[in-house]
């Protein structure tokens, strides 16, 4: 039979937008979102969601309270729905067996749970969570365990593959849809029905059948592919500032290359989010675990290079500043991990901050789309900082760019947002601190031109020829 009532448990990055383009492109099918947070869901129900997605808004209002609900009855949504996804966080375990690697699996074996405690039909559960391999077996060993006479479940993985800021157009066009499952005659039914759902909108060709492990280890596998890319240029970036080479011109002419391609191969500040790192991790500790020291240890350097990349960027700041920033205002522009998204985990700018607030900084902050409790969370967080409210004393933030860099003494760039392109650097020049720097941690700026008017430009993988105009103020500055 087909899918008619599909719930998802986990109303956050994953579960939200996927759900949201699933009840847009099958009207069919009533789709429930739930989550045990009231704040949570009433945001989803809303004028102002709980994420920033470029076109989430516009597909929620289509079909919300259509065949498109988010609710805390997380009860009567198992019930009902013939397919169950398990979308919760994964995040890494900070205590205990694996502690800083191993993904928490804590949010999955309670969605497993409640789903065995609630259901009294037949169910297709489905792991969307990114997961380590063989979680799918641990979920099955659970509902087994408790399942009520005469119920039977299914297990199939379904990874995400979404980019934060293009998280609609991943959904509306995606490269493939990767369904794992069991080899059984059964197991294969679910992995139809679920295929069913998805080919609305998605091509057959584009959807990808594999066992369960398969298709668990091959989301941790792109995500550690596509990292090791961002540290192997960041990597080289060090190696161009110390030569004279242009990292850009080195991507350039390596991504042309058609068995490499030009994708990932941006330099910067480092990555962020909230999949590399714990992914990469988690992929460390299964190795681990597996007796494969050596593979750990290759994925672990991965890791370690983006760590160096994040720190030798504070260096250069505290570097080029005389080696000094006590008491000394700079602003930091962007405060999310990458544009088109307000999230913040693992963002470079908290590193970035960190290293700044330590060393005695005045912080101004401006990002466009993350709110100000957010930044203030992440800056008082025990793992940033012993004093909080020494480090809320210092840190002021703004509702745009003009009042974040007025009497400053440097911006550094920590997010690509298109806007920091269109700033009238002439007048944010006027009102800072002279000499006036900028540190361009994205590669976003047009350096010369801002060398031009005046300021002192340091970026990532390119050592700059200062202008004539910077080296006046820097020798009066010595002066």
């Amino acid at each position: 039979m087909p899918i008619t009532k599909i719930c998802c448990i986990g109303a956050g990055y994953v579960g939200g937008p996927t759900c949201s383009v699933i009840a847009l492109k099958c009207p069919h099918i009533r789709v429930t979102v739930v989550d045990k947070s009231y704040e949570r869901i009433a945001q989803w129900n809303s004028s102002k969601l709980p994420i920033y997605e470029p076109g989430l808004d516009d597909v929620v209002q289509q079909r919300r309270n259509k065949n498109l609900f988010f609710s805390t009855d997380i009860a009567q949504a198992i019930e009902e729905a013939e397919l169950i996804f398990i979308s919760v966080n994964t995040p890494t375990k900070t205590f205990g067996n694996g502690k800083g690697r191993a993904a928490d699996l804590k949010y999955v074996e309670s969605a497993a749970r409640m789903i065995a405690d609630i259901a009294t039909g037949d169910k297709i559960v489905v792991e969307k969570s990114t997961v380590p391999v063989r979680a799918a077996e641990s979920i099955m060993n659970i509902l087994r365990a408790n399942h009520k006479p005469g119920v039977s479940y299914q297990i199939l993985s379904n990874p995400e593959f979404l980019a934060e800021g293009t998280a609609i157009e991943d959904l509306l066009n995606a490269d493939r849809v990767l369904i794992g499952g069991e080899e059984s005659p059964e197991g294969q039914a679910a992995i139809e029905q679920l295929c069913q759902v998805y080919e609305h909108w998605i091509p057959r060709k584009n959807i990808i059948t594999t066992n369960t492990w398969s298709s668990e280890l091959s989301k941790l596998a792109a995500n550690a592919i596509l990292a090791q890319r961002i540290s192997s240029i960041n990597s080289l970036s060090a190696v161009c500032e110390a030569t004279g080479a242009d990292v850009s011109e080195v991507a350039r002419a390596v991504g042309l290359d058609s068995r490499i391609g030009p994708k990932f191969m941006q330099a910067s500040v480092g990555f962020g989010g909230s999949c590399f790192q714990k992914d990469i991790l988690n992929l460390v500790y299964i190795c681990e675990c597996l007796n494969l020291p050596e593979v750990a240890a290759y994925w672990q350097q991965v890791i370690d290079m983006n760590e160096y990349q994040k720190s030798r960027f504070s260096a250069k700041v505290i570097e080029s500043l005389f080696n000094t920033v006590t008491d000394k205002k700079i602003s930091l522009l962007g405060f999310a991990f990458k544009k088109n998204t307000g999230d913040t985990r693992e963002s470079p700018a908290i590193h970035v901050a960190k290293t700044l607030l330590d060393e005695g900084a005045k912080l101004h902050i401006y990002d466009p789309k993350v709110e100000e409790s957010q930044i203030l969370l992440d800056l008082t967080h025990p793992s940033v900082t012993a004093e909080p409210e020494h480090v809320r004393e210092r840190i002021s933030i703004y509702k745009d760019a003009y009042s974040a860099t007025k009497n400053t003494h440097a911006i550094v760039i920590c997010t690509e947002w298109d806007e920091f392109m269109e700033l009238d650097f002439k007048r944010i020049y006027a009102d800072m601190m002279k000499p006036a720097y900028i540190f361009d941690g994205r590669k976003i700026l047009d350096h010369d031109k801002l060398q031009k008017i005046g300021f002192i430009v340091q970026t990532i993988g390119k050592k700059l020829i200062r202008s004539s105009i910077s080296r006046v103020w820097g020798s009066q500055t010595q002066m």
